[in-house]
């Protein structure tokens, strides 16, 4: 695809840059992924090294730049983006799951090459199958001391000064104090004296911090190495806090380094011969590299916050269920307004970045909100066909052409985060689009309704959502669940709910989108979710057993579902939901949009 001139020009030159700094280093080739040293799904914009070497922006891809070519990874949510963003006269195309990049740069390179990485970037577990692919044909992988891209990106931004946000425990639920107790038992129990702590969320949960250093996700950037004594080490840009309120805050187990205090103190680590643990998956190869060529014994495990986390104690599960009421007004404003925009017929100027806007601006008017938790996705007819769609990546659709709208959207609020996609009618649709969204409901009432004994993970369930479609031969291809944190980010592992992947059990206090879909290329696309919780089931039952219970209590569009492909339990489901939605929100509501949300719950 023909690229901008100027746009051209400037990636071109960038590339050169990288690749004068390789020649100078007697480098055949290097790796640029879409990561910064925490590698979380969200980075800072100083972080963002592939979009300046490429022009393509998406949240998941990978550039390798050699000497003669370069390449760009990315998988099936970016393809059209990619084309569009990054110039196809330098860079070629791959799919990111289909062509392994580690494996297409070895058939490139002949033995004795040199390959640059930055070990900040990538994880251990990345290295080690990097660097046993690469020995096998007789390839070097070159740990860099300073990145290319940053020696030549002149106007990088600067990393965020926001003041960090002491988060109190009566919204976290719990101190700081009790949660790195639970964790250092565990570690005395197993006789490992440190664990070493790179996941922004982890580490603002663990000592209830928020920040505002990463659009979308509401953290404070740092690293912390727990000991098994409750003492802990923070490094942190001590600018963003006033050091005697975080003491207090936090209590004065915990000591406050400078960032660049982390290499010395992971040296010391080893020449102490600590037994660190560490995660393998998500902790960068630097930071245990470091620590093991100086002697530490590392510890492969799970980030041992993660399951803590995921659980919400009564104030998190307090605090997102009044998130999620208030988030409910905004979205109920916002499709009663859709719905008085469509009956109007004056839809000059208005397109997927308006409607968007709309229910931005709605969202702004309530309490405690800080920002969306996600980019929205606001798209009509066939580009809610890409289930990742951004409007903000191209020229958005104008409104009035489409019978069918998917916006997909979320809030971060101080006392919790949302997620929630409706499907809704804003124009004709036919037999064939109102018979996919019925079958897409029936599946996510199927998950909404599942019973489960204790210990049954994600994969197991998400059969119960797929099974509709599957029964008239289609499905989707994204997961069913993912979690969700609380006032962090929208994406919170371990928990998942999906045909592939996880096995961790699902527990009381694991809040997860419930989410079926179905897509039709250059058509349209079609997704229901709310967001549920986990909790045990007070049914009486042999064995424990655990259901979910909704957070989300928003209309669905019932002009879309055909009635005849519905049983009586199902007629049932969405009768006595919408009646919840109508107690809740009624007295929430005045005017016009309470009269839209009473004809929107009425009785199928």
């Amino acid at each position: 695809m023909a690229t901008n001139m100027n746009t051209l020009e400037i990636i071109a030159e960038r590339v050169r840059l990288v690749r004068e700094t390789l020649r100078e280093q007697e480098l055949d080739a290097f790796i640029v992924p879409h990561d910064d040293d925490h590698l979380g799904e969200y980075i800072p914009a100083e972080a963002e090294r592939l979009a300046w070497v490429t022009g393509f922006t998406g949240s998941a891809g990978l550039a390798i730049v050699l000497q003669e070519r370069a390449a760009l990874f990315i998988d099936g949510r970016y393809t059209v983006q990619a084309r569009h963003q990054a110039p196809g006269e330098i860079f070629e195309y791959h799919h990111l799951i289909e062509t392994p990049h580690v494996a297409w740069l070895a058939d490139q390179l002949e033995r004795g090459s040199r390959v640059g990485f930055d070990p900040r970037l990538h994880s251990l577990n990345w290295y080690r199958d990097a660097h046993a692919l690469l020995a096998e044909r007789g390839i070097e992988l070159v740990a860099l001391d300073v990145n290319p891209i940053d020696r030549h990106w002149q106007d990088r931004p600067a990393p965020s000064k926001a003041p960090m946000i002491l988060y109190g425990e009566v919204l976290a639920g719990e101190p700081s104090s009790a949660k790195r107790e639970r964790i250092a038992a565990d570690l005395r129990k197993r006789g490992i004296d440190a664990v070493l702590l790179t996941q922004a969320e982890s580490i603002n949960w663990l000592l209830n911090l928020r920040g505002r250093d990463i659009e979308r996700l509401p953290v404070v950037l740092g690293f912390a190495v727990l000991y098994a004594n409750s003492t802990l080490d923070f490094f942190v840009d001590t600018d963003k806090l006033e050091c005697f309120a975080f003491t207090q805050h936090v209590g004065n187990d915990v000591s406050l380094h400078p960032i660049d205090n982390l290499g010395d103190v992971l040296k010391r680590l080893g020449e102490d011969h600590l037994k660190v643990q560490a995660d393998p998956a998500t902790a960068n190869a630097w930071s245990q590299l470091v620590m093991e060529s100086a002697g530490a014994t590392l510890v492969a495990a799970q980030d041992p916050t993660l399951r803590l986390k995921a659980c919400k104690n009564a104030t998190e599960l307090a605090g997102m269920q009044a998130a999620h009421q208030r988030d409910a007004v905004a979205m109920v404003r916002f499709l009663a307004w859709l719905d008085r925009l469509v009956e109007s017929g004056e839809f000059a100027g208005v397109d997927e970045g308006t409607l968007a806007d709309q229910l931005e601006a709605f969202r702004g008017e309530l309490e405690h909100y800080v920002e969306p938790s996600f980019d929205t996705i606001s798209a009509l007819g066939p580009n809610a066909a890409m289930c990742h769609y951004r409007h903000t990546n191209g020229t958005p659709r104008a409104f009035g052409q489409d019978g069918i709208y998917l916006v997909d959207s979320g809030g971060q609020y101080l006392d919790g985060t949302t997620d929630i996609t409706r499907t809704v009618k804003v124009g004709e649709v036919n037999d064939e689009q109102k018979a996919m969204f019925t079958r897409v409901m029936q599946g996510h009432i199927a998950l909404d309704q599942a019973r489960f004994p204790r210990g049954t993970a994600g994969i197991q369930l998400d059969v119960l959502a797929r099974q509709p479609l599957w029964q008239a031969g289609f499905n989707y291809d994204h997961g069913t669940g993912h979690g969700v944190g609380h006032f962090l980010s929208v994406h919170e592992g371990p928990q998942r709910i999906a045909a592939k992947g996880s096995m961790e059990p699902l527990q009381p206090g694991m809040v997860l989108s419930n989410e079926p879909g179905y897509y039709r290329e250059n058509a349209f696309g079609i997704r229901c979710e709310n967001l549920v919780v986990v909790r045990e089931d007070q049914e009486q039952s042999e064995i424990p057993m655990l259901r979910f219970d909704r957070l989300t209590y928003v209309p669905f569009d019932t002009r879309l579902i055909d009635r005849s492909l519905l049983s009586p339990a199902e007629f049932r489901w969405i009768n006595e939901y919408h009646a919840e939605v109508r107690r809740r929100l009624s007295p929430l509501l005045e005017g016009d949009d309470l009269a839209w949300l009473e004809q929107a719950t009425e009785l199928l």
